[in-house]
């Protein structure tokens, strides 16, 4: 980028992880843009603070480095509390900034698709996940917790998590940020046994094995896998030797090994993983009472691909207070940016978002984390997502493709959010949110107590 001139302005829209990188390598220079970080929530850095499990902390101490490398920086502005498409619009954000970066994630869950799913006690597993991390859109979702079993439908990490923070002991949530309101709901929690359903095979479980085998060395908690279930059926057995990836193969022997091992004597609550499973109905009258699940078995389509098939037989019902789905999210168009209904992504090449009705780029927008490429990945996958974006976004701006905005002085964005937003949280906002949590976690021995609720959030971050 040219030194010379005043500097370009970019908004990223989406201040999670996704976002955060992508200010970061931004940021990074000594001549780059001028950057705004616009988030929906008064609090910055998303899934790090909203999803990942309370219990890791490790990944949570990400946030220290995304306040240095990004909100610390002398050229970056934080908006929270802002909607775009709500409280602005993407045409305002065109008029103001050169360029527009859209990270705002797969903010919906996948639905089942089954009789039943929305009685009472049928949840995402992210508004549960939501709900133990002190997200606020989630602070009164009070999960009934009084039955003795609960099912979780899916086989990845989130499911792995809900598993684990359903089952872990008072005395570990007390070491953890998880959210008072829901600490307290889990001291009184009824639940016993938390059953794990998967539509395919052990040997496509989509967990991480560091996930998984955390799950077979919970205190207190048995994690009970049938031997049957981890043998493979012939079309699986090809599929692993041709292409499994080291992570199925290591998952597999995991599997195999927590199935071999015996009842833990001491144990007081369990995980069941069961495979090959999918849900038909979720039954109950005025709330879940139980799920029937059908078998399954693995085929090969035509392309190649590997699908979960059902099996004609008479559906098994397991009685459950409580039914967690965690099957996939995906994304929600934004007003006046091109979406891809089939993908659930912002269509682009590289980052570059683009017209599929044109095959046209847009020129100044683009794309990363999940909007850009689905919902696949761990949180470390954002970083080289961002990297390709911003690689682009910078081919860009040296090109001089990118046409200078109708309003490009930081004041005039400045007057519009004064005018639309009357309780926007700024980058001294959220650090007065942060030292305030951190503190109150100081007097009991927690990383930090979050403040839970909308209103708590913004008088806290009120720094006028």
């Amino acid at each position: 980028m040219s030194a010379s001139g005043p500097r370009p302005r970019v908004a990223i829209v989406g201040a999670g992880p996704a976002g955060a990188f992508a200010a970061a390598h931004l940021l990074a220079g000594t001549g780059g843009p001028e950057v705004d970080l616009f988030e929906r929530l008064p609090t910055p850095w998303g899934l790090l603070r909203g999803g990942v499990a309370p219990d890791h902390h490790e990944i949570k101490r990400l946030d220290r480095s995304f306040d240095r490398d990004v909100l610390d920086r002398p050229h970056c502005r934080f908006f929270g509390n802002v909607e775009v498409g709500t409280d602005i619009s993407h045409s305002d954000l065109v008029r103001h900034y050169t360029a527009v970066v859209y990270a705002i994630g797969a903010q919906t869950d996948k639905s089942l698709g089954i009789p039943g799913e929305d009685l009472p006690g049928s949840l995402p597993a992210t508004d549960f996940v939501g709900w133990y991390n002190g997200h606020p859109d989630r602070r009164e979702l009070a999960p009934d917790l009084s039955g003795e079993r609960a099912v979780v439908i899916g086989n990845g990490n989130v499911a792995a998590d809900v598993a684990r923070m359903l089952t872990l002991d008072a005395g570990e949530l007390e070491r953890t940020d998880v959210a008072d309101h829901a600490l307290e709901a889990l001291r009184q929690s009824s639940i016993a046994e938390v059953v794990v359903l998967g539509r395919r095979g052990p040997a496509q479980a989509a967990f991480t094995s560091a996930e998984l085998r955390e799950l077979g060395h919970l205190d207190g908690v048995d994690l009970r896998i049938d031997p049957a279930e981890v043998e493979l059926d012939p079309v699986s057995e090809e599929w692993l030797a041709s292409e499994g990836t080291f992570t199925a193969r290591r998952n597999l022997e995991l599997l195999r090994e927590f199935a071999d091992r015996a009842p833990g004597p001491d144990a007081t609550r369990r995980i069941e993983l069961r495979f090959l499973r999918s849900p038909v109905e979720v039954l109950g009258s005025a709330r879940v009472e139980g799920v029937k699940v059908r078998p399954n078995r693995i085929e090969r389509d035509d392309d190649g691909s590997l699908r979960a098939r059902p099996l004609d037989e008479e559906p098994e019902m397991i009685e459950c207070g409580l039914l967690l789905r965690s099957v996939g999210y995906q994304a929600v168009p934004l007003p006046d940016v091109p979406f891809d209904e089939r993908r659930y992504v912002l269509p682009n090449q590289l980052g570059r978002v683009f017209d599929p009705s044109s095959g046209e780029t847009v020129p100044g927008v683009y794309a990363v984390g999940w909007i850009k490429r689905g919902p696949t990945g761990i949180l470390g996958t954002n970083k080289r997502d961002a990297q390709e974006t911003v690689a682009c976004l910078e081919k860009d701006l040296e090109a001089g493709v990118l046409a200078r905005p109708a309003n490009p002085r930081r004041e005039q964005i400045d007057g519009l959010l004064a005018e639309t937003v009357p309780q926007m949280v700024t980058a001294e906002g959220w650090r007065s949110i942060d030292e305030l949590e951190r503190e109150r976690g100081l007097r009991e021995e927690r990383p930090r107590v979050k403040l839970a609720s909308l209103e708590e959030l913004l008088s806290a971050g009120d720094t006028r």
